[in-house]
């Protein structure tokens, strides 16, 4: 209470133009504050890629924009790069790429990943050496199967199940360092 006395006395002994222009200075301020959680919370968030799990795609200490909007218009697709709250423990934030959809039977025999019977085609993004069998499952409704690329050094569906679609931040489109890695995830 004294110290709100003490500015409203002493503001009024501030010449006119600069206290328009501490004012102005202050609205910017919290115009911009307001921005970033409007954009942060709605549209697009930088994450930071902590390990190699994403090899070839996507390497340690990578940083990459995430459009958190494009879901509310779009279906997931099979083969979108995305970002997740990590199921097991919602405070963590996951990057794998979705391989199964809900309602599709997903099997990996001899490190080959089907999809209801089909061998899909996943040349140029992935690492694996022997990552065994697995499955077949069939993927719950309102849930997704990833996987990480880099197959040998991934925590994906195959250890900690599904990814509910209400877990999902957002799909991973740009990354924006380190300079020379610049450019869309694919």
């Amino acid at each position: 209470m004294v110290a709100s006395r003490i500015i409203v006395k002493r503001a009024a002994q501030i010449p006119p133009a600069v206290r328009a222009s501490v004012i102005e200075t202050l609205d910017a301020c919290i115009f911009a504050a307001v921005l970033s959680l409007i954009i942060i919370t709605f549209v697009v968030q930088a994450f930071y890629i902590p390990s190699g799990s994403m090899e070839p795609t996507l390497l340690v200490d990578d940083r990459i924009l995430v459009a958190k909007f494009l879901y509310r218009f779009e279906p997931v697709a099979r083969a979108d790069v995305i970002v997740f709250r990590y199921p097991l423990n919602p405070s963590r934030d996951f990057v794998k790429r979705v391989i199964g959809l809900p309602g599709q039977r997903v099997q990996l025999k001899d490190g080959v990943v089907y999809v209801d019977g089909d061998r899909i085609s996943e040349a140029g993004y992935t690492i694996h050496k022997d990552v065994g069998n697995y499955g077949p499952i069939t993927v719950p409704r309102g849930e997704f199967f990833v996987l990480g690329d880099n197959r040998n050094n991934s925590e994906d569906s195959r250890f900690f199940g599904y990814v509910p679609r209400g877990n999902i931040i957002g799909r991973a489109v740009f990354i924006y360092w380190p300079l020379g890695r610049v450019g869309f995830v694919h």
